[in-house]
């Protein structure tokens, strides 16, 4: 049985060939079907995005895809609740679809109308849902200082909720993901990082830029539990995640994730970005016999949880959605009128916008007083 080896690393990653490890253990048909289904809905999305992007040339922003990343969204979408917090880097998809962020919100938001998630003017990005506690940003490592901030209010509010921070390998070249694991392993906040390492920072090798792939042995000293996983096994991702976010509810926390996967697509947009020559076509075939639905697949049917016609019903299913979502998109107007104040103040949030409105000279004491909020 082909497994991946116990200390993972994009070194020896590819020399288990196909991955035949896909374990059942603690998931019953039902769960197996929603992780299969919510896995292949994302893949159509993208896709159908990444089809449509050209030549129709009508989405209004650049988009990091995530075809080859499937895995870790659909366990997420799984594990987590309504009321917890997810933060996310440039490849946001992924992440807001795991929050259940309503899709047609994201098609309107790349298309740049007013009924998109953000009015249309945010973009792929920085997309963020604030109804479903999901929010991005193209700061690398942006998402990873917010989400320790989030966490911090859980604490302090002493709720059993859990702040969720997913990026890339990349975010770990800067110095706020560093500052992120000390605080955090100090303070013990319910805070899940996960990293889906797919090797390649725009088209920089992770070795090239790191001495060694080792992020998970270099968080520990933090106080920072990390485990390694091979990122393209669902169930494997939801059985890891499903314990660690257990811990995090009961307090027991930080917990880093590191979960090896990899890019179908180019870094940004659907064109192809293989004149670079910064990664092998032996590379992106063994990435691609180890795509996560057809791994996952291979083992439904092998149960004889899933068979063709299933699998059809599914599909159709799907294509609906995704059709609606564009006529949803393309029927929407166009953002008319900009209310400057409301995109820069919060009404909920008095002695902040107090002092960032009088940042020239405001009285501290004064706007406390006047929020009501107590000491700071």
């Amino acid at each position: 049985m082909n497994a991946a080896p116990s200390r993972l690393s994009h070194r020896t990653i590819t020399q288990i060939g196909r991955y035949e490890a896909v374990d059942l253990h603690g998931i019953d048909k039902d769960l197996a079907l929603t992780l299969y289904s919510q896995m292949l809905r994302l893949r159509r999305t993208e896709e159908a995005l990444h089809r449509e992007y050209h030549p129709a040339e009508e989405m209004r922003c650049p988009i990091h895809f995530c075809i080859g990343q499937e895995a870790v969204p659909a366990a997420l979408s799984a594990l987590v609740r309504p009321d917890d917090f997810m933060f996310s880097h440039h490849r946001s998809h992924g992440y807001y679809f795991a929050k259940g962020a309503p899709m047609r919100e994201l098609f309107a938001e790349i298309y740049g109308r007013e009924t998109g998630a953000n009015g249309g003017k945010a973009g792929s990005q920085d997309i963020s849902h604030s109804g479903s506690h999901f929010y991005s940003g193209a700061i690398l490592a942006g998402a990873v200082s917010i989400a320790v901030g989030a966490a911090f209010g859980f604490q302090h509010a002493k709720t059993r909720q859990i702040s969720i921070s997913g990026f890339g390998e990349g975010a770990t070249d800067e110095g706020a993901f560093w500052e992120a694991m000390n605080y955090s392993g100090k303070k013990r906040l319910p805070i899940l990082f996960v990293i889906e390492n797919n090797r390649y920072a725009t088209f920089s090798d992770q070795l090239k830029r790191q001495a060694e792939d080792n992020i998970v042995e270099r968080v520990t000293p933090f106080g920072v539990r990390a485990t390694q996983i091979f990122g393209n096994d669902v169930a494997l991702a939801w059985r890891t995640l499903h314990t660690e976010i257990s811990r995090l509810r009961e307090g027991d926390g930080p917990v880093l994730v590191e979960a090896y996967t990899y890019r179908w697509n180019s870094h940004v947009g659907p064109e192809d970005d293989s004149a670079n020559a910064y990664r092998s076509g032996d590379e992106i075939a063994f990435w691609k016999t180890n795509c996560p639905i057809a791994l996952f697949e291979n083992k439904l049917r092998l149960q004889h949880w899933l068979n063709d016609d299933e699998k059809d019903a599914i599909e159709q299913e799907i294509a609906g959605e995704i059709a609606a979502n564009f006529q949803f998109a393309k029927d929407s107007a166009f953002p008319t009128d900009t209310d400057w104040h409301r995109m820069t103040y919060e009404d909920a949030s008095p002695l902040a916008d107090a002092l960032l409105g009088t940042a020239a000279g405001g009285n501290f004491d004064h706007y406390q007083a006047d929020a009501k909020l107590g000491p700071y």
